[in-house]
């Protein structure tokens, strides 16, 4: 099946017609720089003018970054507080008149590389980790997706959640070299070692595509994976994602 899928991250929000039953992309990617502030109203605008510049009818998938429970926002993350308990798949739906599938964007991240990418038929468990305005994680056991686990929101021992340290926008904000920024992810990675002994680690997020460069950096003693799909693997996981709970 063709569906869009739509991935609203913190600085920006992507897009593209994905076949789900190979992960391909049918379009460009298009993108549009998310709004500030991030308020329910003025995203859900630009969602709609993501769903019109794809002049698309039928069932979108769509990536959230922070906690989603059955559709609605349990965190404002790296948005805004205003969405707490906002229902956002029938927000987008008043907005644009499409049925949406809406849940956080490293699961859905998640649900690509398990069924395409670097975790196809890994067994144990797979921690997908979207490195981006913050830090995101999916995990899963034996394919099977465990939601909503929000690693990059641990206590660092500077008594800030990690992500402030180690997520992309930390490394451009302090101007940190590759090297200083993965010794600091680094440091992350062997902290959820010891938490949840993981059988893989994946790492997705626009830096993804710079893992040839940092990989030597890191020490933690788990195998360690670019995502196939980098920074797309939320689009192909939210329309993956909508294909399995539309009512066809």
């Amino acid at each position: 099946m063709n569906i869009l899928g739509i991935d609203i991250g913190g600085t920006g929000i992507k897009a593209a017609i994905v076949n789900t039953k190979n992960g391909k992309l049918l379009s460009e990617r298009h993108r549009i720089p998310t709004p500030k502030p991030a308020l329910p109203k003025s995203v859900s605008k630009v969602v709609k003018e993501m769903v019109n510049y794809f002049d698309w009818k039928g069932p979108i998938g769509c990536c959230f970054p922070t906690i989603v429970v059955d559709g609605v926002c349990k965190h404002q993350g790296n948005l805004h507080s205003d969405w707490i308990n906002v229902k956002i798949d029938k927000l987008f739906k008043k907005e644009s008149g499409n049925s949406f599938f809406v849940s956080n964007d490293a699961d859905l991240a998640g649900y690509s590389e398990i069924k395409f990418g670097a975790g196809k038929n890994v067994k144990g468990k797979v921690i997908v980790i979207t490195i981006g305005t913050g830090i995101g994680s999916g995990m899963f056991y034996n394919s099977k997706l465990i939601p909503n686990v929000e690693l990059g929101r641990i206590l660092h021992t500077n008594g800030e959640i990690i992500e402030l340290h180690c997520s992309d926008s930390a490394r451009k904000k302090e101007d940190l070299s590759l090297s200083e920024w993965a010794k600091r992810f680094d440091f992350f990675l062997n902290y959820v070692k010891v938490l949840h002994t993981p059988s893989l680690f994946i790492l997705g997020g626009g830096i993804s595509k710079k893992f040839d460069k940092f990989i030597e950096h890191l020490t933690v003693e788990v195998p360690v994976k670019p995502a196939k799909f980098q920074n797309n693997a939320g689009i192909i996981g939210a329309a993956i994602f909508a294909d399995k709970n539309y009512k066809k």
